[in-house]
């Protein structure tokens, strides 16, 4: 499995480096993906996939996309005002996120995910449409001390199964009621602790150092442009008012169930 993975990392870093029609069309993507990370908290890694599948196969897609990946939600997570009270108030779900993720991580390469991303494209749209509806869940604080964990666990079984980071995180965070860049912030820890237990369970052991660097290249060159547009996207969330962004936010999940949904049917 080791192998395999560096050999993909390798070939990614040499179709984008081998063709500056190519790098220039990753830039662009990069940039695009970035914003929408920027204005609502995640949806980088559907958007590079999706556009990026036009240039190459899936797997050079995913192998550019680690650095980018990792550092703008790193810096989603250290940009926020609250980091410390989210910590404390979510560590029991950070640590569910990571051994599920690393419990199930192998599942990615192993074809045994056929319907999870289908499955969890139609949550998406159910859970976005009820919230353009107006449709609040509520989670109270002292049904937190168990749900955290349980939420943590499953996201992260999902997670190491699917490769997608957002069910059921995503909603039972919204659900807390969180300021708007609390949210944000707390979005960015658990895609965080996400990317670096899958990055364990996929790239841990004799051929992790064989993988680190063929992807350092490629992946790297693409984290810029994913910055730039991140920052515009950041921005622009900054001018907008509370309403406006819970709707953005829930398009944004529309979005990306219906992509998810749609991979099941191409």
């Amino acid at each position: 499995m080791i192998d395999t993975i560096a050999v993909m990392l390798m070939e990614a870093n040499e179709a984008l480096l081998s063709s500056p029609k190519t790098w220039a069309i990753v830039g662009l993507v990069f940039i695009m993906a970035g914003f929408v990370k920027g204005v609502v908290g995640m949806g980088l890694p559907t958007v590079a996939m999706g556009l990026l599948s036009v240039v190459m196969v899936p797997a050079q897609a995913a192998a550019i996309l680690i650095i980018p990946s990792f550092v703008t939600n790193i810096w989603q997570l250290l940009a926020g005002p609250s980091f410390h009270a989210l910590l404390s108030r979510l560590w029991a779900m950070m640590i569910g996120v990571a051994a599920g993720t690393i419990a199930t991580g192998s599942m990615l390469t192993s074809g045994a995910n056929g319907l999870a991303l289908p499955a969890l494209g139609i949550a998406l749209i159910i859970y976005a449409v009820l919230g353009l509806a107006q449709f609040r869940f509520r989670v109270s604080r002292a049904n937190e001390r168990w749900m955290s964990p349980a939420v943590g666990l499953l996201t992260g079984l999902v997670t190491g199964a699917a490769g997608v980071f957002v069910i059921p995180a995503v909603p039972y965070l919204q659900a807390l009621n969180l300021e708007k860049e609390d949210l944000i912030q707390a979005l960015g820890l658990s895609f965080t602790v996400s990317t670096i237990a899958l990055a364990i369970a996929l790239l841990g052991g004799p051929g992790q150092q064989a993988s680190s660097v063929a992807l350092i290249g490629g992946s790297l060159l693409a984290l810029f442009p994913a910055i730039a547009g991140m920052f515009l996207g950041q921005w622009l969330r900054s001018k907008m008012s509370v309403q406006t962004f819970r709707k953005v936010f829930f398009v944004g999940l529309l979005m990306l169930g219906l992509y998810l949904a749609a991979e099941a049917i191409m």
